[in-house]
């Protein structure tokens, strides 16, 4: 009886409380809880880095989640977007300047078959990862989808922007498109003498145009171009109201592309010829007043009043 059971605790030990346990999570006063549902349709997967991104905003960020849950083709210029949303034009062109810095928007101007120039948007939904996981679909004007292509199309290329990941937020200004520039116009006759007065005359006549035919509205670079035409026609003797009718009547039904140019064709093309060279007529014989002789009292013409010749005395030698 006197070996102790070493294996038997000295005494009875007290429970941990259950607040206490080390094993617990300290339980937060507030904060979301989540009621999901899975979708079955509908629906778009869109990553955490986008909408939880440190440095977006939150315009930016659901600009962002509605462009990529778009499908290819829709438009998302500021205009589209300004109807949609209650946010004026200048947050939503600044929010999707965001976009653009962090590598989920590339905006691009190309001009299609037609003339018109449009912007090309691609929707980047992993910035820098999205030309090699699948394709880019293109449509007119439109929203511009990388990484949903169908399987067999190649993948577009990236630009150094997309491959080199989200750069640091900084504001830049939007970028600006120059215009290329347009199809010279043709050359117009020139004058023989370049008068002040004759430009200042056939610049006002271009400047009126548009006051008969509303479609002949001029800039001022193509109102310079064609003056000297239009004094070449005043200086063959062709009145105003003359040029103007030619330049006006029997333009064609459709809509003028280039009035400037269809101008300048009908100043080269219809230029009427030089007047024909006529000797300079004689002055007219000077008719004197009728004045009377003080010595005769008889009538002749003269500049001034005097003696007739008759009454005029004979100089001395003269026969």
């Amino acid at each position: 009886m006197d070996t102790k059971n070493l294996s038997a605790p000295p005494h009875a030990q007290s429970r941990v409380a259950a607040n206490k346990h080390t094993n617990r999570r300290p339980e937060r006063a507030g904060g979301v809880i989540h009621d999901n549902t899975r979708h079955t349709d509908r629906f778009t997967v869109i990553g955490n880095h986008l909408t939880q991104h440190p440095n977006l905003s939150g315009l930016a960020i659901g600009l962002g989640a509605h462009i990529q849950s778009l499908p290819a083709g829709h438009p998302v210029d500021i205009r589209s977007l300004t109807r949609r949303f209650p946010e004026g034009a200048t947050r939503i062109a600044a929010a999707l300047r965001e976009l653009e810095a962090h590598g989920y928007l590339r905006r691009t101007r190309e001009r299609v078959p037609g003339g018109r120039i449009v912007t090309r948007t691609v929707s980047c939904n992993q910035p820098g990862r999205g030309g090699a996981a699948g394709a880019v679909t293109r449509s007119e004007a439109g929203a511009v989808h990388e990484g949903d292509g169908e399987p067999g199309q190649r993948p577009a290329p990236l630009g150094p922007a997309a491959t080199a990941g989200p750069p640091e937020r900084r504001e830049r200004p939007e970028p600006t498109e120059q215009r290329p520039p347009g199809k010279a116009l043709p050359e117009v006759p020139r004058p023989a003498w370049p008068a002040p007065a004759l430009l200042r005359a056939a610049t006002d006549l271009l400047a009126g145009l548009h006051r008969h035919e509303p479609r002949l509205l001029l800039s001022a670079r193509d109102t310079a171009h064609l003056a000297p035409g239009v004094a070449a026609w005043l200086e063959r003797d062709v009145s105003p109201g003359a040029v103007g009718l030619a330049l006006t009547r029997d333009l064609p039904s459709e809509g003028l592309r280039r009035p400037a140019a269809l101008l300048a064709h009908r100043l080269t093309v219809q230029l009427p010829p030089l007047p024909p060279f006529r000797t300079p007529a004689p002055p007219p014989d000077v008719r004197h007043p009728l004045q009377t002789c003080d010595g005769c009292e008889r009538a002749f013409r003269a500049p001034e009043p005097g003696r007739c010749r008759d009454c005029r005395p004979v100089p001395r030698g003269a026969v």
